[in-house]
């Protein structure tokens, strides 16, 4: 791990940041998000301050100034060398400056150089940047304001240059944070919920499509901040037309119209209902030590935390079909798996891949997870069995660029699923891998349970992919369409698409149609969306700005891997800096001279970090052995119970995970106590966790179809009478 400078100097000295000022301003899928960050120097000398701080894997850093005392800078986007060259100069003639500039490592790394602050100076940074928000399985939309950043792990001797950041609890945290959110949609927003404290919701229009909402007073800002949009109609189409900058130069990017088109379509219940029997399903689980926190006590959310993915594990291997493959891999500064090769998945194997993950402990070192991915793809695929790779991390790596270059490098063998786990998990990671991977991003925080997060995405690996997918435009003569996103790859039930497209020509008042077909199932199907090309109003160039966006990433992460095709490097810069949108090429850069006066003294150093650690333990994934004893949940033990067939036995240990007696449960003489069994527990099932049915939904499947599977006309008709009889005393 890069060992790194602390919050606080070793006599507890305060840090210069102050407060925290965040306004986000939500238009349907898409999200502005500005942020204040004040500071002010308390040291007798001069101060060079670093500011590290996340953001989203696909946000677009659109605008940056400074505030010294009464004086505004705002900063320009120029060639990250060129602007680092600037920098310098400035500090060595004693000037203040600024740099903006993101981790060549990981995209959701920025690192702020605040320059340097003469004594007693207070100074006030304002960054605002653009990004889109993840859709949820309950259709909710997911924007989330990390509390936390996490260190990286970076293994010794490997080369580039680790973030340093460091840890502090959040009671020791000087700074102070203010929160407010905006919403608009062309649909009405249903509500606004959060893992924190807010203020009640305001509409402010009778269609409810308009409103806002804040954080309650006292946020100690001890955890992530999460907010979770969930409009009415959320599966409707849209489509967003912005005009683009008179100023700009006449046909770029920024100076045509763009329109940003939402595809959320609804497949019928047919179609989610039914899974896959087959697949190669592979799951890498992180067993480094960042996954434990280093608190010295353990509390009831530590113990939480501590079975929370083992139990998950549970539920995962329980629910697989029959018929596929699977193996399990583990990893820190080494890796493990529990065969030498994917093997087919039975009662036999199901229950030694148990025996190993119990024992399973957060004990292998670092994040490393670059080599047992390599590994994993080495092996060849099975015939017939697609290949689902699930990824449990808490995202602490150091070469995330590298990681999910690999996931694309062998996207056409596989889908990945990946997990975020616990507080600041680096969304560029666990994003990046589910694009790349065609498959699906879940993060886990504060008290989430886990399993029906898992088993979403499990549903989704089952599901029929819809292949096939081409998207075309239809528009005057007179407008002519260049697309900016990357083609879709991937489309399952519950995943959105954005597209990005820039419109060139004579873009009047008329109207546009974009056609999207797809196969599912083998049946062709086709959706379209007719929208006015009169573009909408004082959109803020949201749109212009994440096209961008999107853009650069294609260019960044294609062919040219390494930039060494000069043209695409050029083609990057240019176009970040035309739209004003930073990227790995590029920096923010701002100077002042403070009127042609040096700032006296020299320079003290000091890295600033948002804290990275609550003011309670966690203990996430594989904990080391604890002493204290827990009640496991009946669903749990029920789930235990279950054969890999998806039958039950009429085991002494059934009656107490249904909190019956034997006497009960076999007063009836069954016939085959087997299907007694598994009749049994179906029904409690349906009975009395009907709350968390989207849980054992794909067991209790397998287990009804093991049901119907028996030999005889109605073998289990006796059964069923029984049954009745016996749920009538649940």
């Amino acid at each position: 791990m890069v060992r790194a400078c602390g919050l606080l100097t070793a006599q507890k000295e305060p840090v210069p940041l102050k407060s925290i000022e965040v306004e986000l301003e939500v238009r349907d899928h898409v999200a502005t998000v500005v942020s204040t960050l004040n500071y002010e120097n308390k040291e007798d000398k001069p101060l060079e301050a670093v500011f590290v701080f996340p953001l989203p894997g696909d946000a677009a850093v659109c605008h940056f100034n400074a505030k010294i005392g009464q004086t505004q800078i705002v900063a320009e986007v120029k060639e990250k060398q060129k602007a680092r060259e600037e920098y310098d100069d400035a500090l060595s003639s004693g000037q203040q400056a600024f740099l903006l500039e993101e981790s060549l490592q990981s995209p959701d790394i920025f690192s702020l150089s605040v320059g340097s602050l003469p004594p007693g100076e207070s100074a006030s940074i304002r960054l605002e940047y653009v990004t889109e928000l993840a859709v949820q399985a309950d259709d909710g939309l997911r924007f989330c304001l990390p509390a936390v950043f996490n260190p990286r792990y970076q293994p010794q001797g490997s080369e580039g240059a680790g973030v340093q950041v460091t840890s502090v609890p959040a009671s020791l945290v000087p700074y102070s944070l203010s929160f407010s959110a905006r919403v608009s949609s062309p649909r009405p927003i249903s509500k606004v919920e959060s893992n924190c404290s807010l203020d009640p919701l305001q509409y402010l229009n009778t269609d409810q499509t308009q409103a806002t909402v804040k954080l309650a007073a006292g946020h100690k800002f001890d955890r992530d901040v999460e907010l979770l949009i969930y409009y009415k109609d959320a599966h409707q189409p849209t489509a967003v037309v912005e005009a683009g900058q008179v100023s700009a130069e006449p046909g770029s990017l920024m100076a045509d119209s763009v329109v940003m088109v939402s595809l959320y379509p609804e497949f019928p219940q047919s179609v989610t209902s039914s899974v896959a029997s087959c697949g190669e399903f592979v799951l890498l689980m992180d067993r480094s030590g960042s996954m434990i926190s280093n608190c010295s006590s353990h509390t009831v959310a530590s113990l939480y935390f501590q079975c929370s993915l083992k139990d998950t594990l549970l539920l995962l291997l329980k629910s697989l079909p029959m018929g596929c493959y699977f193996n399990i891999y583990s990893f820190g500064s080494r890796y493990e798996h529990i065969f030498p090769k994917s093997v087919e998945y039975s009662q036999q194997t199901m229950e030694e891949a148990l025996k190993t993950v119990v024992q399973m402990e957060a004990n292998l070192g670092g994040t490393e997870m670059l080599q047992p991915l390599k590994h994993i793809y080495s092996q060849p695929c099975i015939p017939n069995q697609p290949r689902q790779l699930f990824v449990f991390t808490d995202g602490e790596v150091w070469d995330t660029k590298e990681v999910i270059d690999l996931v694309k490098k062998n996207s056409d063998s596989h889908r990945c699923f990946s997990f975020g786990i616990g507080e600041g998990a680096s969304s560029a990671l666990i994003n990046g891998m589910a694009k790349e991977g065609g498959g699906h991003a879940q993060f886990i925080t504060g008290t989430d349970r886990m399993q029906p997060k898992v088993m979403q995405s499990l549903r989704f690996a089952l599901q029929l992919a819809v292949v096939d997918i081409s998207v075309t435009w239809d528009l005057p003569k007179e407008v002519s369409v260049t697309v900016l996103s990357p083609p879709i790859t991937a489309l399952f039930p519950g995943q959105r698409s954005l597209i990005y497209a820039q419109l060139s020509g004579q873009v009047g008042a008329a109207e546009g149609c974009v056609t999207v077909k797809y196969s599912l199932a083998g049946h062709p199907s086709e959706n379209q969306l007719h929208f006015s090309l009169r573009p909408a109003e004082d959109t803020g160039l949201t749109v212009h700005k994440l096209g961008a966006r999107t853009l650069i990433h294609s260019l960044e992460e294609g062919e040219h891997r390494g930039w060494q095709d000069t043209k695409v490097k050029e083609k990057v810069v240019q176009l970040s800096v035309q739209s004003g949108i930073s990227s790995s090429l590029t920096a923010f850069i701002a100077v002042f001279n403070n009127n042609g006066e040096a700032i006296q003294g020299p320079l003290l150093h000091k890295n600033i970090l948002k804290h990275g650690e609550s003011s309670f333990c966690f203990i996430f994934g594989f904990s080391a052995s604890v002493s204290e004893q827990q009640t496991r949940d009946p669903l749990l033990q029920l789930v235990s119970l279950q054969e890999a067939t998806g039958k039950w036995l009429l085991d002494p240990a059934l009656p107490t995970a249904l909190g019956k007696t034997n006497e009960e449960v076999e007063k009836s003489k069954p016939a085959n106590k087997e299907i007694w069994a598994t009749i049994l527990a179906l029904i409690w099932l349906h009975g009395l966790k009907m709350d968390s049915k989207n849980e054992w939904d794909l067991l209790a499947m397998k287990a009804a179809s093991w049901l119907r599977a028996q030999n005889g006309s109605n073998p289990y008709e006796n059964n069923i009478m029984c049954a009745i009889s016996f749920v009538l005393i649940i």
